[in-house]
């Protein structure tokens, strides 16, 4: 399948998501040439799975940007452009690859699929008043939507040891199609920033970003 969507949103960033339906031969043809630091990378990964998912990534950077850009990590594992000013996020699952992107300001963005079973993070990253929020009919799809939220957050935040239970919050929602989201960062030292964020579901899956 390859590139899934693209769009360009009204605030300036790109969103761009590939379907991950090649084997992993086709992608390295897709991807050639891979940086050498990818390379090394993908020697050490035992799951194929994953080195699929590393190699999708760089097919969609190279689907996004003309000029061959390489990827680093800082110390906490939040992506960015060695020669790009960029700002970029970067999510993957086994079937989907999505990267957002905006020249100056920081993003964010996660997908999982609403088929996982996600009862086991409810505690963890929920607050009691979020368990609470949750209803018996969509529970699951739920948990995927905050899930995905905060996690967005985090990446957009790039801060360790980031409790998601304690210190992100949402504000209550009816998951739809498509929407928008509230959400609360508490600093450790008790200041607080509020974020918008944007979702949509496609194909089983939730996919949510966040810019600025």
């Amino acid at each position: 399948m390859g590139l899934y969507d693209r769009q360009r949103l009204e605030n300036g960033a790109e969103i761009s998501i590939w379907e991950i339906s090649e084997d992993e031969d086709e992608l390295r043809k897709l991807c050639s040439p891979i940086p050498n630091d990818e390379l090394e990378e993908l020697q050490i990964i035992k799951s194929e799975s994953r080195r699929k998912e590393k190699l999708a990534v760089r097919a969609l950077l190279n689907e996004m940007f003309p000029e061959k850009l390489y990827l680093g990590h800082h110390d906490n594992g939040r992506p960015y452009l060695q020669n790009c000013a960029i700002e970029i996020s970067i999510t993957h699952c086994s079937k989907y690859v999505a990267i957002i992107s905006h020249p100056e300001l920081g993003v964010g963005i996660d997908i999982e699929s609403i088929d996982r079973d996600l009862s086991k993070v409810e505690k963890r990253v929920l607050s009691e008043e979020e368990q609470d929020d949750l209803s018996d009919r969509n529970t699951n799809l739920q948990l995927a939507i905050y899930w995905c939220a905060k996690e967005a957050i985090y990446k957009r935040m790039s801060r360790n040891g980031v409790d998601f239970a304690e210190q992100i919050c949402l504000e209550k929602f009816t998951p739809k199609n498509d929407g928008e989201l509230e959400a609360t960062f508490t600093h450790r030292d008790g200041t607080e920033e509020e974020f918008e964020l944007e979702y949509k579901i496609f194909d089983r899956h939730v996919i949510v970003w966040m810019v600025g």
